[in-house]
């Protein structure tokens, strides 16, 4: 298989997760709000803020997604690059609040990493395009 074949389905899961669990939190925050790894959540209507969450990772996977299916490759590695600070926040948010070191590391923290790796592998795969030479340009008139 292709380093480029490779790419895209990571790319595509990375996506689809995303979009998975942004969706999630938008549909039903209560129940999935536990899984995110902090030690306790805000009582009463604090829906609300759980659905910014949803829509921040939903708006994530758009960014990817269209980026992909564009077949802007060397923009997609780039965002995926940015995107996983906020996974690497998501894990500095759990630890800084004394939530789960599991799921800060195992979760936020691996997916975050996997984003850098394939954003990096991707920036490999382009090279040779975004490193390839201008073509001259003929000074002159056109002759047809």
């Amino acid at each position: 298989m292709s380093l480029k074949k490779i790419n895209t389905v990571l790319a595509a899961a990375f996506i689809l997760f995303i979009l998975w669990f942004g969706t999630e939190y938008i549909l039903s925050p209560e129940t999935t709000a536990p899984g995110y790894g902090l030690p306790t959540w805000p009582s009463g209507d604090g829906d609300g803020f759980l659905i910014i969450k949803g829509i921040r990772d939903v708006v994530l996977a758009m960014v990817l997604g269209i980026l992909l299916v564009t077949g802007h490759r060397r923009a997609l590695a780039w965002v995926l690059l940015m995107e996983a600070l906020a996974a690497y926040g998501d894990m500095t948010n759990v630890l800084a609040h004394h939530g789960s070191v599991a799921t800060a590391l195992g979760v936020h923290c691996l997916t975050a990493t996997l984003m850098v790796v394939n954003g990096l592998l991707i920036m490999r795969e382009t090279r040779n395009v975004a490193a390839a030479p201008e073509t001259r340009r003929r000074s002159g008139p056109v002759r047809r």
